[in-house]
């Protein structure tokens, strides 16, 4: 077990406005044995332990880190619970794990920032939450709270980001959309990001774990463009059904078509060109996409808890049952049957065996 004595003196020495020498003339002993404590090179010798303790007005036990180590162990059991429950869509479940978290951590910005996401995820409509709308309502004061109070005093560059992009977003949600547009300008953009600034400091084992990583991460982000241009109702219907058909060849591309058939984003897409399909009156290629939603619909309501697969320019990639997160607690084909396949634009075929066939499948 490592102990964090040196860095936890620094701390508290610094919080005392004190110099490593008036600390060193308080316990007898050389400045180079203090600056040597402090860059963790060894420890105090175990008769000064109660001393600087006493002297920082704290247990021996905080001194040498071991409460620490023991909240980081305890929180980290938090997240897997939590975890757990978002991967079923039991976003209640994550509520109160979060917050019985925060009870006894009340300073976890990890913690915070994970109740602040369960609360903006009790208020998704397009999950089975039938008070989405009045936890939206319940939640926003909290939300913003919580938001606020990481964006001020959080440490933690990653949580930071994300919490106050999500501020942003409940407040375009709620029509506070020029506060969300000034927070959300407040980020960082992609032209200064890390990952586009990085290389330069990388030694060469590191590069190509980094390179794999920033295009599976740059593919994700420009699918995610693509599907908002197809989605959005920005675009005329033949252009998004254009954009449908480019997010196949994308994958196809940067995956090597060697991702499972078995994915959440796979089914969309394929449910997605069917409603184009229909709606331009070519129901053998509606039907077509639909079956094969249906299918991968199944395959991903039976996925293995991990699978992984590789491509040229990815690398190996682990893909994990847990990890995917929702705010809905049905498996995916009882989804499509009933409620992606009520939408209008099957009202023409939904009397026609063929579509009755698929709904059957379900």
């Amino acid at each position: 077990m490592k102990l964090n004595i040196g860095e936890t003196i620094k701390r508290l020495r610094k919080e005392k406005e004190i110099t490593q020498e008036e600390f060193a003339e308080v316990l007898g002993v050389s400045c180079q044995s203090v600056s040597r404590w402090e860059n963790n090179l060894c420890y105090p010798d175990i008769e000064l332990i109660p001393t600087i303790a006493s002297f920082f007005s704290i247990s021996t036990d905080k001194l040498m880190g071991i409460d620490e180590i023991t909240e980081k162990e305890n929180i980290e059991k938090y997240l897997e619970r939590f975890q757990l429950a978002i991967s079923k869509g039991e976003i209640n479940e994550c509520i109160a794990i979060a917050r019985e978290g925060v009870k006894e951590y009340p300073n976890s910005y990890v913690l915070l920032d994970k109740l602040m996401y369960a609360l903006f995820a009790s208020g998704d409509d397009d999950g089975n939450i039938p008070e989405w709308k009045e936890n939206m309502e319940k939640y926003d004061a909290e939300i913003t709270a919580l938001g606020e109070r990481i964006m001020k005093y959080c440490p933690d560059l990653n949580i930071r980001i994300n919490a106050t992009a999500r501020l942003a977003f409940n407040h375009c949600l709620h029509g506070r959309k020029e506060i969300g547009k000034r927070i959300f300008e407040t980020l960082p953009s992609m032209e200064l990001c890390q990952e586009k600034q990085i290389w330069w400091a990388l030694e060469k084992d590191e590069k190509l774990p980094f390179l794999h990583k920033a295009i599976k991460d740059s593919y994700e982000l420009l699918n995610t463009f693509i599907w908002l241009l197809a989605d959005a109702d920005v675009v005329d219907v033949e252009t998004e059904f254009i954009a449908l058909k480019k997010l196949f060849e994308l994958e196809k591309l940067i995956l090597d078509g060697n991702r499972p058939n078995n994915n959440w984003g796979t089914v969309w897409m394929d449910f997605d060109i069917a409603k184009r399909y229909a709606l331009m009156g070519d129901y053998d290629n509606m039907y077509k996409h639909l079956r094969s939603a249906a299918d991968e619909a199944k395959a991903f309501d039976n996925r293995p808890d991990e699978q992984k697969y590789t491509a040229v320019l990815v690398g190996e990639i682990t893909e994990r049952k847990l990890d995917f997160e929702t705010s809905d607690t049905r498996p995916l084909c009882e989804i499509l049957r009933d409620k992606w396949l009520i939408h209008d634009e099957f009202d023409s075929v939904r009397d026609a065996d063929r579509f009755k066939e698929i709904v059957k499948m379900l």
